[in-house]
């Protein structure tokens, strides 16, 4: 008989080699089975997967196209770094009455102030039908009823001035605590309100000046001119019309208030009005009007809008909207009488009051006794 080949075991003793391969062909049999049935499975849970409504291919490239999350049918989502860090709870709170909207495309991203990447919610574009001449547009907070009917009893009700059409609007964010029912219910009686989906903050001023000036933009193109103006001002609207009706006033690229040149860029963090050098590298801002209240031709929103998109926005919004006239090649302008621009004053004075265009003033009620005194009869001076 002949010799048989054999392998070592590790105790020392000896085992056929062919005992082994006999051995061996069984186990990767084995083997062979359970890979072949977890290729099944993976097959059908891809099968499965294909004909769901999204498959995480789709999925995977919406998000990718869109970079914007798809919005639930009753709330409104923003970007976390278009919201103030102790605001952002409140968003999936927030409810709107707007129909269930399906994926749209979203346009560029510039940056946070930049106010296409936001959306209004409450309206009145057909305001404009009127071709006024005037736009008076008043970034006001959601809760501050006072101050909006404050104005809407003294210059904000005049809607013929000096012969020319003006119009006067309320510019609101979203704010935690505002009621929603309310703000519907004043825009079904006055149809002045307008509300797109920023968080309304002190901070976010800027982004609410560009929102003002997209609304400007795309909703009342023919408007001659426009003004922005704080909700806290006494505005003298006969003398602001006279000013703009004088025959060398431009008509174009035309921005004119208290004219602000050389300021120095506060950087106190202890400050209302810091600003890093992060946000603003340079020592002073470029000439710009104080935001109180400025005039400007309604040629400028469409240019600040466009422009805005290579400006990185900062906080301080008046020099914001300096920055934008620069980087255009402009430079506000002082109006025809700069006197006429004030900032505040000591104490009512009716004749001073006759002749001044703007002042700051304190809580709404006086705004009300002022413009009552102003407007009796009897000469002022």
């Amino acid at each position: 008989m002949m010799d048989q080949d054999f392998g070592s075991v590790g105790n020392g003793q000896k085992r056929p080699i062919e005992n082994t391969c006999h051995q061996t062909k069984p186990l990767f049999r084995s083997w062979f089975q359970l890979l072949l049935l977890l290729c099944v499975v993976v097959f059908v849970l891809c099968y499965a997967l294909s004909n769901s409504s999204v498959s995480w291919q789709t999925h995977f490239a919406l998000q990718k196209h869109y970079k914007w999350p798809f919005n639930d049918k009753n709330k409104v989502y923003m970007p976390s770094h278009q919201v103030h860090p102790k605001h952002r709870h409140i968003l999936n709170e927030i409810q709107t009455t707007t129909e269930p909207s399906t994926v749209q495309p979203v346009k560029t991203q510039y940056h946070q102030a930049y106010p296409r990447n936001y959306n209004f919610i409450m309206d009145n574009k057909e305001v404009c039908k009127q071709n006024p001449f005037l736009v008076l547009m008043v970034p006001v907070a959601p809760n501050n009823v006072a101050a909006r009917d404050a104005i809407r009893k003294t210059w904000g009700k005049e809607s013929l001035v000096q012969g020319e059409v003006v119009i006067t609007l309320f510019m609101l964010g979203l704010s935690e605590g505002a009621d929603v029912d309310k703000l519907q219910q004043e825009n079904v009686q006055y149809h002045d309100l307008i509300q797109s989906d920023f968080m309304d903050t002190y901070l976010n001023l800027t982004i609410k000046t560009m929102v003002i000036m997209d609304w400007l933009a795309t909703r009342c193109p023919a408007a001659a001119y426009a003004m922005k103006v704080d909700s806290d001002m006494f505005l003298n609207i006969d003398n602001l019309v006279i000013m703009l009706q004088k025959p060398n006033i431009p008509k174009t690229n035309y921005l004119t208030g208290m004219v602000m040149t050389n300021r120095p860029v506060v950087r106190s963090k202890d400050s209302k009005w810091y600003v890093s050098e992060e946000l603003y590298p340079d020592p002073e801002y470029p000439t710009y009007t104080l935001g109180m209240g400025y005039v400007f031709s309604n040629d400028l929103p469409e240019k600040f809008v466009e422009v805005s998109k290579s400006i990185k926005p900062f906080n301080i919004e008046d020099a914001y909207i300096g920055m934008c006239m620069k980087k255009l090649g402009f430079t506000p302008t002082s109006p025809p009488d700069p006197s006429q621009f004030q900032a505040y004053n000591s104490k009512y004075n009716r004749c001073e009051f006759s002749k001044v265009i703007t002042f700051i003033l304190g809580p709404p009620q006086e705004l009300v006794d002022y413009w009552t005194d102003l407007k009796k009869p009897g000469p002022p001076c």
